[in-house]
């Protein structure tokens, strides 16, 4: 029988050691999923906020292309302007008559009919880690073109991720919000703020899974029962566990029960669901399927988010990878140097070939209407070339495509100048975007999460983007 007496000191990460106690118990017994060992209670209550009137999709995967594409030379072509603004490369005609895409994406091209793309996006802030905050939030940085920021007060509102996960019911054992195939991070290592749930505590923060999809036998280490676990042991473990948790709660009457017991449960019934656990695995899926999607990690990431939708989750965001070999000067999309060469070599063959099959795939298994995809990233680049023949950052106006649940296709919403600097028309700001995908999510986005302190805040500031919905 354990006891605890006098009162819960609180560590210096604000962690209770009952807290430690109780997730170095379910080490203990065998679980090992990454969310648990920093998950706590949050004092936000849940808002209701179904939007009636939306025409609902079930699941968001969200394809965040870390370090920000050109706008030209992806959704947003410039033939006219300069050489030193168009680049390398030309327009390519779409499945929409008048409409054009960069020839560098050539199948998205011919589904542009599923499309909605934004060409006036704009956070106005040149700096990744405090744009990208604001894009995966809603809510600007404080203050803006922070490089570098880190997770924290004032900068803590949750993503929407986690506003999904606090406000979405879970479907099955798997929760409604999970991220892959890592978190978004700098070259210095610092990691983004915007990624995680802020004030609304760790208990609604998605799951993360630190993953490479495309590695020979592949498999998420974390959600794996061990061979010599039995059912029959992992059994017994829980029912020790549960007798550990009601000694615990007998001691503390605060009311923290329900939250770890619902980690807990959730925990094991991951482990001993075999659908649950299926989703995870890869290799179920034929070759050529997953030739269709890439066999490079942000294919197979992006095919695991299907899988994952599939499986109930209700929104999965997927992270462009980052390898160790990123060249320093120009990591993933953040094309300082070298732009063209980068492009068409280790960008956009990948992306190009990753969404169309994603939506491809989502469409011939009924699954497009009710799942909403969306391609996004913290900024753009800038409208003239630098002189290591990159492009450098730029807030100011950049392009967002959606396709799927809730979303009209074959529409071009907004448009960038002459150059791709700056919104001529239709300008949509991150706020604007969440709002959307809130809606799209059936979630009005005036619904109210609390705060730390109790007070009502909205999920999102924004305005719901009309003209592109179905």
């Amino acid at each position: 029988m354990f006891s605890i007496f006098g009162k819960q000191n609180r560590l210096c990460d604000g962690i209770s050691r009952r807290e430690i106690l109780r997730v170095g118990g379910l080490g203990a017994f065998g679980l090992s999923l990454p969310f648990l060992a920093s998950q706590r209670q949050t004092r936000a209550e849940t808002v209701p906020g179904a939007n009636a009137g939306a025409k609902r999709a079930k699941s968001c995967i969200v394809l965040f292309l870390m370090g920000g594409p050109p706008q030209h030379s992806t959704w947003d072509p410039k033939p006219d302007a300069p050489k030193e603004v168009r680049g390398e490369f030309g327009p390519i005609s779409t499945s929409v008559p008048g409409t054009q895409f960069c020839e560098l994406l050539p199948r998205m091209s011919q589904l542009a009919d599923r499309l909605a793309v934004l060409r006036a996006v704009s956070s106005n802030d040149n700096a990744h880690s405090s744009s990208g905050y604001y894009m995966m939030t809603g809510q600007p940085h404080a203050p803006m073109n922070f490089e570098n920021a880190n997770p924290g007060f004032p900068n803590d509102h949750p993503n929407m991720g986690s506003i999904v996960r606090k406000l979405v019911p879970d479907r099955g054992s798997l929760p409604s919000s999970i991220r892959l195939p890592h978190r978004i991070f700098n070259t210095d290592g610092s990691v983004w703020p915007g990624q995680d749930a802020g004030f609304l505590g760790r208990s609604v923060e998605p799951w993360l899974l630190n993953c490479k999809p495309a590695d020979p036998g592949f498999r998420v280490d974390e959600l794996t029962l061990n061979a010599e676990i039995s059912d029959h042991r992992l059994a017994g473990r829980r029912t020790l566990l549960d007798h550990v948790n009601q000694r615990l709660d007998a001691t503390e009457k605060a009311g923290s029960k329900n939250g770890y017991g619902r980690l807990a449960e959730q925990a094991f019934n991951v482990l001993n669901s075999n659908d649950s656990r299926q989703a995870f695995q890869l290799d179920r899926e034929s070759a050529e399927m997953r030739d269709r999607y890439g066999r490079n990690q942000f294919g197979q990431s992006v095919l695991l988010g299907r899988r994952l939708v599939e499986a109930g989750v209700s929104l999965v965001q997927v992270n462009w990878y980052r390898g160790a070999d990123e060249p320093s000067d120009a990591p993933c999309w953040d094309s300082h140097a070298r732009e063209a060469e980068r492009l068409k070599t280790v960008l956009a063959p990948p992306a190009d070939q990753a969404m169309s099959a994603l939506i491809h795939d989502l469409e011939q298994r009924g699954m497009l209407d009710d799942t909403l995809v969306v391609c996004m990233a913290e900024f753009g680049r800038t409208p003239r070339f630098n002189g290591a023949g990159g492009r450098d950052h730029w807030g100011h106006v950049y392009s967002v495509a959606m396709a799927g649940g809730g979303i009209k296709g074959g529409v071009v919403h907004g448009s960038s100048d002459a150059i791709g600097a700056y919104p001529a028309s239709g300008r949509v700001q991150p706020q604007d975007l969440t709002a959307t995908i809130f809606h799209c999510l059936g979630l009005n986005p005036e619904s109210e999460i609390h705060d730390t302190l109790g007070r009502p805040i909205p999920i999102s500031r924004g305005d719901v983007i009309q003209q592109i919905l179905a």
